[in-house]
């Protein structure tokens, strides 16, 4: 069974899923918020086809740690997505891995009109795959 993982934003979801063991985490597509609840259809027509067993969602904490306006947002996304989904959620410290993305997509010449496309999908590459290793390390 796979694992998602979800880069929630006010506009875009980035979506990434894990290989079958668990190892890598790759970017699959970036969800438009365009209607209220389409994503919800989306992810679940997406856990149907990938056999996902879990889901990481990235929670933007302050750099401090602390939890903000944004993240409260993501926690209520995350709660909406487990009742939906009936799946194990986790939040996932996101700090800094939309940052870290863009940075990679710039050091690699990528267009400004490209990076906005990609930079979503990269960023759940990146949540997911922290959480794999995670998890490996244990």
């Amino acid at each position: 069974m796979r694992i998602m993982g979800l880069d929630y934003g006010d506009r875009r979801i980035g979506v990434a899923v894990s290989d079958m063991f668990g190892w890598t985490g790759q970017g699959l597509e970036v969800i438009e918020r365009r209607r209220e609840g389409a994503e919800f259809e989306r992810i679940v027509v997406l856990v149907r086809e990938y056999e996902i067993a879990e889901i990481v969602v990235g929670l933007p904490k302050n750099m401090d740690g602390t939890i903000g306006f944004r993240a409260d947002i993501c926690i209520a996304f995350a709660d909406q997505l487990k009742e939906i989904t009936k799946l194990p959620v986790h939040l996932w410290d996101e700090r800094l891995t939309t940052v870290s993305a863009e940075r990679t997509l710039i050091e690699a010449n990528v267009s400004r009109k490209k990076r906005k496309q990609v930079v979503d999908k990269m960023a759940a590459s990146l949540i997911l795959q922290n959480y794999l290793d995670s998890k490996s390390i244990r």
